[in-house]
């Protein structure tokens, strides 16, 4: 589980404001970058849930929710902290499967370089948004860096999300068996689907 620290990320969005396309990115690992897109997003409005190294994320990094009239919208974003080459239209379309198969209203491809003309081109017409260099700065100059505080709510803390169907976790404590008494990650939908994860 990961918390998005305002001063970390007040700092994150200090260097981010220093330069233009692939430069707003420099010095920040591909974690910091996710941080930084996720952090981005949550000031849009949406609810953030960091899928990062939890397992195999089928081309997404963080998975975005958002009240609707018809209830929850669900957004996929994919992030390639890349600067020295484009982003290919395999991307897109890694991404553009998964959204199909899980019913999301779009998607995003956030990279600090660009996209090469088959991607363009892949994603018109469709609901994916790419979002090069000089559009992440755009978009990070709209988000403010949030201010420090002493303490952080439960809704600023990313969720655990399930490695089995990506749904939120809940903390609970094993009764029984080898393990009893200690603290693991289960999926909120239990007993749909049974995932676990370690505390």
């Amino acid at each position: 589980m990961s918390v998005l620290r305002p001063r970390a990320t007040g700092k994150l969005h200090e260097q981010s404001a220093l330069g233009d396309g692939a430069a707003v990115t420099d010095g920040m690992t591909w974690h910091q970058f996710e941080l930084l897109i996720g952090d981005a997003f949550r000031q849009k409005g949406f609810t953030v849930v960091e899928i990062g190294g939890s397992g195999p994320d089928g081309g997404v990094d963080l998975v975005l929710r958002k009240p609707s009239k018809t209830g929850n919208e669900t957004f996929l974003v994919q992030c390639k902290h890349w600067k020295a080459r484009k982003v290919g239209v395999g991307a897109a379309r890694e991404l553009y499967g998964v959204m199909a198969a899980r019913g999301a209203a779009g998607g995003f491809v956030v990279t600090a370089g660009g996209f090469t003309k088959e991607a363009l081109a892949f994603a018109e017409g469709r609901n994916i948004r790419l979002i090069d260099g000089p559009k992440l700065k755009a978009l990070l100059a709209t988000s403010p860096a949030p201010k420090p505080e002493p303490q952080r709510s439960a809704a600023d803390v990313t969720m655990v999300v399930c490695p089995a169907c990506s749904q939120p976790m809940v903390l609970r404590t094993v009764k029984r068996g080898p393990t009893a008494g200690q603290q693991v990650y289960a999926c909120s939908t239990y007993p749909i689907c049974k995932g676990t994860k370690p505390a």
